[in-house]
């Protein structure tokens, strides 16, 4: 069984938001990739879309979540689910960081603007 320590899991930034790879394929998992998501304080949403339902549960802080014409207010102890093939952002419009464990089927890809779809790196 694969372990994961907190000190080994690697950590992405992507437009103003840092990713720590939990599980995924290059770390053991087979069915699910799990990642805690930070957002700092006022990074805007970057709009996007996922090919596999991805949820979000808040740890701590505010993020507003905008998920086609819906929007809704994601703080800790609350779960976001964002069906697959939606529009949506996250933003942190607050001073302090929001944070949450994110969870994506494997083989789950994002799709940005027309850029072609990708594996984010701590997904693989």
């Amino acid at each position: 069984m694969p372990f994961i320590p907190a000190c080994a899991a690697p950590t992405f930034k992507l437009h103003g938001a840092s990713f720590t790879g939990l599980a995924s394929p290059q770390r053991g998992a087979t069915d699910t990739a799990v990642w805690i998501v930070t957002l700092n304080a006022g990074t805007p949403g970057i709009p996007h879309q996922l090919t596999r339902e991805e949820i979000f549960v808040g740890l701590e802080g505010r993020a507003v979540a905008t998920i086609g014409d819906q929007t809704h207010e994601l703080t800790a102890g609350s779960a976001l689910i964002v069906p697959p093939h939606t529009m949506f952002t996250l933003t942190n419009p607050d001073a302090a960081p929001f944070r949450a464990v994110a969870v994506l089927p494997v083989g789950g890809q994002a799709l940005i603007a027309d850029q072609p779809p990708f594996t984010p790196p701590w997904a693989a």
